[in-house]
Order: structure tokens, then sequence, then C-alpha cells
């Protein structure tokens, strides 16, 4: 009981009374307080109790989100070119991401002041086109179908039929000459 000195078991005087009970404490070395206290105690017992709360009766702190300004340039490059086909290599430290390069242009870009918001996001693409980082659109053929060869739009199964086709062809003409 000594060891403890928040008054958790009991009050002051109840401690006191107890420890002169046992011994510990002198009649003659009471505390000047202990005989008022104990012939005219409060109507109230004084009690530290310790009020409860559980882990989740506590008030919910909310984090703010935090949006920096790139965000909304990362989450447009995002929405417009989507992840790229080359993955993150973190195993480097001085690489630099497609989206990286995207936002560092645009800021660039923007800092001379030349183009309105709009566009902007357009010319920073041509920008990094002009770099050699080719960006392709969600959803678009990575070329655009009129630069494209007619060969290129061949099907395998299409190649397989003329072939066949030939080959029967030729078969009839060699056979009519050797007849």
């Amino acid at each position: 009981m000594a060891g403890s000195r928040l008054e958790r078991f009991g009050t002051v005087f109840t401690r006191v009374r107890d420890l002169i009970r046992s011994g510990v404490i002198k009649p003659k070395e009471k505390p000047l307080w202990y005989d008022v206290y104990k012939t005219f105690p409060p109507k109230r017992a004084p009690l530290h109790v310790k009020p409860v709360t559980s882990p989740s009766a506590k008030k919910q702190e909310t984090v703010p989100e935090i949006f920096y300004s790139e965000d909304k340039i990362r989450t447009g490059f995002y929405e417009q070119y989507g992840r790229g086909l080359r993955a993150l290599d973190l195993s480097k430290s001085n690489f630099v991401s497609t989206c990286q390069r995207f936002v560092d242009k645009y800021r660039e870009l923007k800092s001379h002041g030349m183009l309105d918001k709009s566009s902007l996001f357009e010319e920073t693409g041509k920008a990094l086109l002009k770099e050699g980082i080719i960006l392709r659109r969600r959803g678009a053929p990575p070329v655009l179908a009129e630069s494209r060869d007619p060969v290129l739009d061949l099907k395998l199964i299409d190649m397989l039929a003329e072939q066949q086709s030939a080959g029967t062809d030729t078969t009839k003409t060699t056979e009519d000459k050797n007849s």
C-alpha cells in the first residue's frame, strides 16, 4: 500500500486509519486533521474514481485529406493515359516514372504562362512526345488507323484461306498442263 502514490483504493483517511491500526503509524504521530476528520466526516466520501473509457468510446479524430497541386495533374494523367506499359523500377534510386516526368513538364510549361489550362494538358503530352516519351491514351489504338498499313489488318484466318485457295489454284494449273 505504501508503494501506491495514487489514491486508487479508499481515501486518505481510510489508508491512515489502517496504518494506525496495523501499528505502522503510532497514535502519537497521527496527522492533525485525523481527529477532526473522524469527528466530522464529510457527507460524501471523496473517492478517486478513474473515468472508464473504452477504446471505441474515444472520439475518433478525423485526419484531414491532404491534396497537393500535382495530385490533380497525376489524376488527370492516369485518367487519360492509364498506368502505362512500364512498371515502376524502384531498385534504381534515380528512376523517374512517366507520370512524374509528365508532372514536371506540366509545371515547366505552366510556369511559362503561355497556355491556358485546357490546352496545357495536351501540350504537355506533345512536349513529352518530342522528347521521345510515347504516351498512349486509354482505349485508343497505339497508332492511328489511317496511318496503318492495310496488310496489318489481315487476320490469320483470312491469310490461311488465301493460301489454301492459292494452293488449290496452283494444283489445278499443274494438272491442266499435265493433261
